[in-house]
C-alpha cells in the first residue's frame, strides 16, 4: 500500500516497538522488594495500568507536569489500594522506577526483525512523548538505538503528541514530506490522529486490543508490516 510513496517510517516507541507494560512490571517487582512495599504485584497494576493511561493523557493535554506525573500515578493507586505510604517513600519510588525502568529492555513480537527489513529500504525515526532522560537508555540497552536516523522526543519539540509542531519538527528533522512519510504507534489520539492532521501516511499498532475504527489500516502483530512496506 505504501511501498511506492513512503521513504522514510515514524515509530512510536513505549507501546510499540518497546514492551512498555513487561518492563514496567518488572521494575515494580525490583522496587517494591527493594523498599518492602507489601502489595501483591497483580493487584497493584490492576489498578495501576488504566491509571497511568489516565495521567498520561492529563500530561499530553499540559493539564499536569511531569513532577504531577510521577508522584500523582503512585499516590493515587496506593490510596485507591487502602495501602498508607508516606510523600518521601512515594517519590523515592517515582525515581528509582524511572532510574530502572530503562533497565528492562523487553520488545514487542517481531520488533527486531520488522526493523532488519524496514532498514535497507527506508530511512527509520522515532518520535516520542516520553522522557528525554529515558528514551535514548531504553533504544540503546534494547540493542535498537542504530536502526533510527532521527529520535524526536516531546521535551525537545517543547509539545507532545499529538501537538502539528512535534510531526512537523521530525519531518524537518529528517528532510522530508508528510506525503512520504508513514507513522507507526499504538495511541489513537497521539499518534494517528495527531500524524494525519499533518498528512502522514498512519498504520496503527492495536497493541492494547482497543476497538476497531475506520481512521486507518490496524495491525496487531507487527510482522504485519510487511504487508504495507
Amino acid at each position: 500500500m505504501f511501498k511506492n510513496v513512503v521513504t522514510d517510517v515514524f515509530f512510536d516507541l513505549d507501546h510499540t516497538l518497546w514492551d512498555f507494560e513487561k518492563n514496567s512490571a518488572l521494575t515494580f517487582e525490583k522496587i517494591f522488594q527493594e523498599n518492602a512495599i507489601e502489595v501483591a504485584l497483580p493487584d497493584f497494576l490492576e489498578v495501576y495500568v488504566p491509571a497511568n493511561f489516565a495521567f498520561w493523557k492529563l500530561y499530553r493535554e499540559e493539564k499536569i507536569s511531569k513532577e504531577d506525573l510521577r508522584y500523582q500515578r503512585l499516590k493515587s493507586v496506593f490510596d485507591d489500594l487502602k495501602y498508607p505510604v508516606p510523600d518521601e517513600t512515594i517519590n523515592k519510588l517515582s525515581d528509582e522506577y524511572i532510574r530502572y525502568l530503562s533497565s528492562f529492555n523487553h520488545l514487542f513480537p517481531n520488533a527486531t526483525e520488522i526493523l532488519d527489513y524496514l532498514k535497507p529500504k527506508y530511512k527509520l525515526h522515532i518520535i516520542t512523548n516520553g522522557f528525554q532522560e529515558v528514551q535514548e537508555k531504553k533504544l540503546k540497552k534494547s540493542n535498537i538505538y542504530g536502526y533510527f536516523n532521527q529520535i524526536i522526543d516531546s521535551e525537545m519539540a517543547g509539545v507532545k503528541k499529538p501537538d502539528p509542531f512535534i510531526f512537523e519538527l521530525a519531518l524537518r528533522r529528517a528532510d522530508t514530506r508528510p506525503e512520504n512519510s508513514l507513522m507507526i504507534g499504538d495511541n489513537l489520539e497521539a499518534d494517528i490522529l495527531g500524524a494525519q492532521a499533518v498528512g502522514y501516511h498512519v498504520l496503527h499498532f492495536n497493541a492494547h486490543q482497543g476497538p476497531k475504527h475506520d481512521f486507518c489500516e490496524i495491525i496487531d502483530d507487527l510482522h504485519e508490516i510487511k504487508t504495507f512496506l
